[in-house]
């Protein structure tokens, strides 16, 4: 099949993706990006945006039921019309991506909409509703094939009604009661969401905590949290067998629990497909579960990689990054490369978990000579102050050997913002005798920070 002659092609359009194609085109490259679902990826339709105005809307009952301890007599009633409402009209547009096609394409790029395969090196096949497309691109193919739901293995499960976060962000009505079966960022946001619109929710995590990606003290803080808020946790087990009556769901545990409820929401991670996207013709391994790049993302002659795929972390902010650099490296401009030393992460539940850098048994199992603090928030005077929803912590791993921060968490209150000023700590590895000497603002979440430093400097 003859095939069209072009600078770059871009196979799936993420946040990674569209940005990447969005600066080649730009830059006045003949660039096709391609991507049968949505073009802008599971971040603005499924996952960041819709579901940071869930969160929203959460936080805000939280905080009117806090008004008793606080402020007088408030009267709460929950009502998700709003919220569906808001995600349908405000941030998907009723899931439809023409503005995002029409930005992409305002920057001089081609969008093409169809399941596209690596079928040569340099040669994508598209196949569209209208027959198949061949693609060759002579200076760049860039690879940013995104994540689907992983689905596990459990016995029953399959043909079932259950959800992922795709059914869950498009939900009109909330069932009664939800089984969220893997606690990670996703699973964790959306249990204390739908909790707190009166939905009696359980959370199933087969690790022994929650969160278990992050630092103990902040999975235990969290858990306190969900607990109080009568969210029912199960932590190290996992369910065996998975029934649904037309009605509602049961679900045998490991531990021999048995939990029903009306409905099922499985987060417990998310894959790449790499054989249909077919990097075995590119001399890449298809049976790994990621694509191996270099400092400029690079994965092969000709060939880049952003995203998910890389394995450096499944973050929209990670995604743009390697994408800025990409871009870069293809047109020749630029001298950047990747380091993830600083990577941040910020779970959306409240409080906020947020981390950067390396965890303390990250660390220690690299060899490093650390040391750690930790300094409770409802203890600073803003927490004190703060009272209601003060719960939280921050915590900082230190190498003794430099007198640098390389991590730090932090579980708080808007405790991604108060990350920012570790993140740039860990970023451009200041000496910790250095922060010790700034001055911060009084009464502040961040302040705590100096309570953190002063333990270190014991």
């Amino acid at each position: 099949m003859s095939g069209e002659e072009v600078d770059a092609v871009v196979v799936g359009m993420g946040p990674g993706g569209e940005d990447v194609a969005g600066r080649l085109a730009s830059a006045g490259l003949n660039v096709v990006g391609v991507d049968n679902r949505l073009l802008g990826g599971e971040c603005p339709y499924y996952a960041c945006i819709p579901t940071k105005m869930m969160v929203r809307g959460a936080e805000s009952l939280a905080e009117a039921r806090r008004v008793p301890r606080l402020a007088g007599e408030a009267r709460v009633s929950p009502d998700w019309t709003p919220v569906a409402d808001r995600i349908r009209d405000e941030a998907t547009t009723d899931w439809d991506d023409r503005t995002a096609v029409e930005r992409f394409e305002g920057t001089g790029g081609r969008f093409v909409r169809g399941f596209g395969r690596v079928t040569s090196p340099g040669e994508v096949t598209v196949s569209t509703s209208a027959g198949e497309q061949v693609f060759r691109a002579h200076r760049a193919l860039v690879l940013n094939p995104g994540t689907e739901p992983a689905v596990p293995p459990i016995e029953g499960l399959a043909g079932t009604p259950f959800w992922t976060n795709r059914e869950a962000v498009r939900a009109r009505e909330l069932p009664s009661s939800l089984v969220v079966l893997g606690c990670g960022p996703v699973g964790m946001e959306f249990a204390q969401v739908f909790a707190r619109f009166g939905v009696a929710t359980t959370a199933v995590e087969s690790s022994p905590r929650l969160l278990p990606g992050t630092e103990p003290e902040a999975s235990a803080s969290i858990t306190e949290v969900f607990t109080d808020e009568g969210i029912t946790v199960r932590t190290g087990t996992s369910a065996t067998r998975v029934h649904h009556d037309g009605d509602r769901f049961t679900l045998e545990l490991g531990s021999g629990e048995t939990l029903t409820a009306e409905q099922l929401l499985v987060t417990t991670g998310r894959h790449t497909n790499l054989p249909a996207l077919g990097v075995g013709s590119l001399g890449l391994p298809e049976n790994a579960e990621t694509i191996d790049v270099d400092e400029r993302m690079r994965a092969a002659d000709g060939v880049w990689a952003v995203g998910d795929v890389t394995g450096h972390g499944a973050f929209t902010h990670t995604s743009i990054y390697q994408a800025r650099i990409a871009a870069a490296d293809i047109l020749g401009s630029g001298e950047e490369t990747a380091d993830y030393r600083a990577e941040p992460a910020v779970t959306f539940t409240d409080p906020e978990v947020a981390s950067v850098g390396m965890s303390e048994s990250l660390a220690r199992e690299r060899g490093l000579p650390v040391r750690t603090a930790v300094a409770a928030i409802p203890s600073s005077p803003r927490g004190w102050i703060h009272k209601a929803g003060n719960d939280g912590l921050i915590k900082v791993v230190a190498d003794t050997e430099r007198d640098i921060p390389v991590g730090a968490t932090v579980v708080a209150p808007l405790g991604g913002e108060v990350l920012g000023a570790l993140a740039v700590a860990v970023h451009t590895q200041v000496h910790l005798a250095q922060l010790r000497r700034m001055i911060l603002a009084y009464p502040t979440f961040h302040r705590t920070i100096e309570t953190v430093l002063d333990q270190l400097a014991e």
